[in-house]
């Protein structure tokens, strides 16, 4: 963030403000963020079995053609972020380029989806820890300890500093993805060996109407989108990556073709292991099934265990990057100042992050605890996918708009900057109006809550901490730009 001047105190030296740490960490390290973020088998293990009922098992094209704008919203990311690189990433983007107004909400619906998405990754940790010491998944208090002590052990090294997180997460992903591209390589060869009890792979799979042509290709790309979300994380920690404007945005780029590669791989490599009736009547806990299945309970245990990092690693990556939104938009005093200090010793937002730890704490206990609650959290956890939706929508029209001069130099330009972009977000679009159609009146008043509470915020914003945010000017680029 650019640095704000601090007033002078008589007889005393002023210091200039901490900043996060430059140059901390690099492109491969900030990529694997970003695929943290998504929890890879966390996403398989909550999508395979309803991808492969609704999509007849075309499981590879639905995703290989969702990464495709997904993709080109990274790409967008990308040059977004070598025009502007700091922490508040969209929100900032988006109220330089188009309104300072749309991009508060932009950066609430950010903070927001990533909560949300935080607190339904926690909730399912226990059971899956649970597992792998063979105890009772349903236990409320062992459920409530293990989340805590998760939480609290991530928000540690999230204070810390950014250098033990990349470690941490790197480390976590190793095994993570090892474990799951394991099972998926097994998952392969009892298939394509016609071992007793699989489900053979047809020329069909590679169709995008499935086998028969009884495949839902929109059904499919409603789950696909919500597997992707996530992977702007790597642009959140910017400031703290060597080269911040040009990998941030690189690392987008490969963190969502690297999930495209992991996802197709492990859903097709996975779907055909088991008969049908079985994939769906074990859907809710189907990796573990599958794992005891292919190896017995010692590996269905490796998988949990699979499950429990990758709940573990998404956690610690969205308590960093929601506590850098918080700190991006705190500097501009759209959210209390206190949230934008940065902690001298360990160059991190010390308070923004406690203030997030805390608040997955409480949310989790509170869903744990409360019947009511637990609903009302449900409702919000199913549209999680569709705030993401929402904010990398406005994000590609923030690129198409900083960038529209350069949209109507030249073909090339045209397609690259404008036209791709704008197919994208129209698909984001259309994926919203999809599943709000067919969503259930508790979760549409759920995101109108969302909203409502973003306007609320915003008007505090604007008339009690009287940020000067609102008032920026626009910016755009030249041609040459």
């Amino acid at each position: 963030m650019t640095d704000r001047p601090v007033a002078a105190v008589p007889g005393m030296t002023s210091s200039p403000p901490a900043r996060l740490e430059p140059d901390a960490i690099g492109a491969a390290q900030d990529t694997v963020i970003g695929m943290a973020n998504s929890a890879p088998t966390v996403s398989v293990g909550l999508t395979l079995a309803t991808l492969v009922a609704v999509a007849a098992y075309a499981v590879g094209p639905v995703i290989i053609l969702t990464a495709i704008p997904m993709l080109i919203i990274a790409n967008a990311y990308r040059r977004l972020n070598l025009w502007n690189a700091n922490c508040g990433a969209s929100f900032e983007w988006v109220g330089r380029a188009i309104n300072p107004y749309l991009g508060f909400i932009t950066g609430w619906l950010m903070i927001t989806g990533s909560l949300v998405g935080a607190v339904s990754g926690v909730v399912i940790l226990s059971p899956s820890v649970l597992a792998v010491f063979n105890a009772s998944a349903t236990s409320t208090w062992p459920n409530i300890l293990i989340s805590t002590a998760v939480i609290f052990v991530m928000l540690v090294i999230a204070v810390v500093g950014i250098k033990i997180t990349a470690r941490t997460q790197v480390s976590l992903a190793a095994i993570e993805y090892t474990i799951l591209l394991g099972f998926t390589i097994a998952g392969f060869v009892l298939v394509l060996t016609h071992h007793h009890g699989t489900f053979p792979i047809t020329a069909d799979w590679f169709k995008p109407s499935g086998i028969g042509g009884k495949g839902s290709l929109a059904s499919g790309f409603l789950i696909a989108v919500f597997m992707y979300t996530g992977w702007d994380a790597t642009v959140y920690v910017n400031e703290e990556v060597k080269h911040r404007r040009r990998n941030p945005g690189r690392a987008a780029v490969y963190a969502v073709g690297f999930l495209a590669i992991i996802y197709t791989a492990s859903e097709m490599g996975l779907a055909g292991t088991v008969s049908p009736a079985k994939m769906q009547a074990n859907s809710a806990d189907i990796l573990v099934y599958i794992a005891n299945s292919i190896g017995g309970g010692w590996w269905a245990k490796v998988m949990a265990l699979s499950l429990a990092l990758s709940v573990i690693a998404s956690t610690g990556v969205a308590i960093v990057v929601i506590a850098r939104m918080v700190y991006g938009m705190a500097s501009h005093r759209v959210l209390p100042p206190v949230l934008g200090n940065v902690n001298r010793r360990f160059a991190t937002p010390a308070i923004a992050s406690i203030v997030v730890g805390v608040i997955l704490i409480a949310a989790t206990w509170a869903y744990l605890l409360s019947t009511g609650l637990a609903n009302v959290f449900s409702d919000v956890i199913d549209v999680t996918g569709l705030l993401y939706a929402a904010f990398y929508i406005l994000t590609g029209f923030a690129a198409i708009v900083y960038y529209r001069r350069r949209v109507f130099s030249n073909a090339w330009d045209a397609l690259l900057v404008g036209l791709l972009p704008l197919g994208s977000c129209a698909f984001l679009i259309w994926i919203i109006w999809k599943s709000l159609a067919s969503a259930p009146a508790s979760q549409v008043w759920s995101i109108v809550g969302i909203v409502v509470a973003g306007l609320i915020l915003m008007f505090i914003a604007r008339f009690v901490l009287r940020s000067t945010f609102f008032q920026i000017p626009r910016e755009s680029a030249t041609k040459e730009a």
